[in-house]
Formats: C-alpha cells, sequence, structure tokens
C-alpha cells in the first residue's frame, strides 16, 4: 500500500539558500547596530525553516496573538489584564517579536509576554528611571560589551570580561539593567529577532571576592532575564577561563535554569578549542583570545545611543 501524506516541491531557489545556510560567514550578514533595511534571502529563509514564518502567517498569527490578548484579559487573570495594557495599543511589529521567539506558536507567544510583564513587576529595581542615559556610564565601561559584527550564524555577541569588574563601582543591579536596555534596543532589528544572541564570559579574573559578593538572589534574576522575559533567542552562552571556584557559582545558578537553556551553556576553562570552533578569532578582541580590535565601551554606546556627551 502506497505511503499517504503530503510533502511540498522544494524550489531550486529554496535549495540554494539552505545550501548557503550551511556556509555562512560573518560578512553575510547585516549591521548589529540600527533597524534592519532588508532582511538577506538566507535569513527569510531560516525564519521559514526554524520559526515556521512565512508572509501570510506574519499576518494571520499578530491578528490571532491580539484576540487571545484581548480573551484572556477578560477571563480575570491579572498577568493578561497587565499583557493587554501594555501591548494592546503597541504596533504589529511588537507583537512578531514575542511571535518569532515562540516559533509562530501563538499561545506560547502569550505566555512570554506575561513572563516579559512579571520579570518586570518582579523586580522592578531593574526597571526604575530605566533610560538610555541611566545605563550609558556602565556601557562605556564594558559591562556588557557588544562584538561590532554578528559571528557566521548572524547572532548578536554579547561579551562579558570579569577581571577588572569592581562590584562596589558597578553593581550585579547596574550591569543586569544594561542589559535590560542593550536587549531591548538591538531587538528591533529584524536580522536579531531572528538569528538570537550568544553570551561569551571571560572567566580568567574571577577572585574570591567575587564569588563571595554576588547573592544567590542576584544570580536568579540574572537566569530569570534569560528566560522566559524577553522577546529573544538566547541561543548559546560561553564560559572560558573560569577557575576551579566558579563550579560553586554555577552550581548556585544551575536549579534556577531549565534544560533547554542548560543544554546552551558551554563551559570550556582553558581547552578552547571547542570555542574558537564556534567563534572566529579573526573578529574576537584580544582579552578573547581573538585577533580583532578591542571592543571598546564609548563606540558601543555612541553606536547604541547616538554620541551626545553625557559627561556632567
Amino acid at each position: 500500500m502506497a505511503a499517504t501524506g503530503t510533502f511540498r516541491m522544494v524550489s531550486e531557489e529554496e535549495q540554494a539558500m539552505r545550501a548557503k545556510l550551511e556556509h555562512l560567514t560573518v560578512k553575510d550578514h547585516g549591521p548589529v547596530f540600527g533597524p534592519c533595511k532588508k532582511l538577506p534571502d538566507h535569513t527569510i529563509q531560516k525564519a521559514k525553516d526554524e520559526l515556521n514564518e512565512t508572509a501570510e502567517r506574519r499576518v494571520s498569527s499578530v491578528k490571532e496573538l491580539r484576540a487571545l490578548m484581548k480573551d484572556r484579559a477578560g477571563e480575570g487573570d491579572e498577568l493578561a489584564k497587565s499583557v493587554q495594557e501594555k501591548f494592546g495599543d503597541k504596533p504589529d511589529s511588537l507583537i512578531l517579536r514575542f511571535i518569532r521567539a515562540r516559533k509562530f506558536d501563538v499561545g506560547r507567544a502569550h505566555e512570554l509576554m506575561k513572563g516579559y510583564v512579571k520579570f518586570r513587576r518582579d523586580y522592578p529595581e531593574l526597571f526604575e528611571n530605566l533610560t538610555p542615559e541611566a545605563v550609558r556610564s556602565t556601557i562605556e565601561a564594558g559591562y556588557p560589551r557588544i562584538l561590532a559584527n554578528r559571528d557566521r550564524f548572524g547572532r548578536v555577541v554579547l561579551l562579558f570580561n570579569i577581571e577588572n569588574w569592581d562590584l562596589e563601582e558597578v553593581t550585579f543591579d547596574e550591569v543586569l539593567r544594561a542589559y535590560c536596555v542593550i536587549l531591548e534596543k538591538l531587538l528591533e532589528n529584524e536580522e536579531t529577532q531572528i538569528n538570537g544572541f550568544c553570551l561569551i564570559e571571560n572567566f580568567k579574573g574571577f577572585t574570591m571576592q567575587h564569588a563571595s559578593g554576588i547573592k544567590h538572589t542576584e544570580l536568579k534574576k540574572m537566569v530569570d532575564m534569560l528566560q522566559d522575559s524577553f522577546p529573544a533567542r538566547f541561543k548559546a552562552v560561553h564560559v572560558i577561563h573560569q577557575p576551579w571556584y566558579f563550579t560553586t557559582t554555577y552550581n548556585v545558578v544551575k536549579p534556577f535554569m531549565k534544560s533547554k537553556l542548560l543544554e546552551r551553556v558551554f563551559v570550556h576553562g582553558e581547552e578552547v578549542d571547542g570555542y574558537f570552533k564556534e567563534f572566529e578569532a579573526e573578529y574576537l578582541p584580544p582579552d578573547f583570545g581573538g585577533k580583532g580590535p578591542d571592543c571598546d565601551g564609548k563606540v558601543t554606546a555612541a553606536k547604541l545611543f547616538g554620541s551626545e556627551d553625557t559627561a556632567l
């Protein structure tokens, strides 16, 4: 008996795009900063393959999510009400971020919106007077830094070098506030919505003072930021050059992490061969083992927010 089912003829153009996706380089992607003027054809294909995205589904899914927001708010759920209040009058482009982050599963996109609202409700200290100018000095100091180009997969690369971090001078919350503003700003770019982010954390200078100075409640706050609180695809977290006592800190964090995030954390230590297979040394700054230019925080802040001098 012949097998039954449905199949779709794949065009030569689509086959070519999929072949290209397997051999991308850094130069195949658009800029990190500023809006995306035109999605590369291979990124459109990636959105179709990975996120189930088509032009028709963009329209129908936004419409469906707006209806769901309204229905859930009418049922009396407080978070659902807050979602409707927050996003009810926002443009379709903002709603689409949540849909993309959950691969066009409208129900899960609504749950992510609830998570977005809940994170802000749970940690109001991170969002009080949260403006670009409030975090500019933290970003200029390099906490975190943003690689000037995407990686070969089109992801935005966020860099954090712990070596010279003084917890009294720049608090953990100030760093998280900077991350929150950076994520919101960079998620305006559609390439970033589709390709996502990865984080590289250099723990070479991680001291006992760092280990004892970071509270477990702060670590949980960081994990919550990475899980179900932003319409962002966090594709990987790479940790390099960590000392032996990093394990104690990591073991505090692990119980807060869902299996999906745990699977995306790669702890390399001094064995960095796998790290350099993932990231081309040509583009990484020297303090991350690369041969590229230094990643200057003041330049990053200017690209994010403009070049105004904020000195008093």
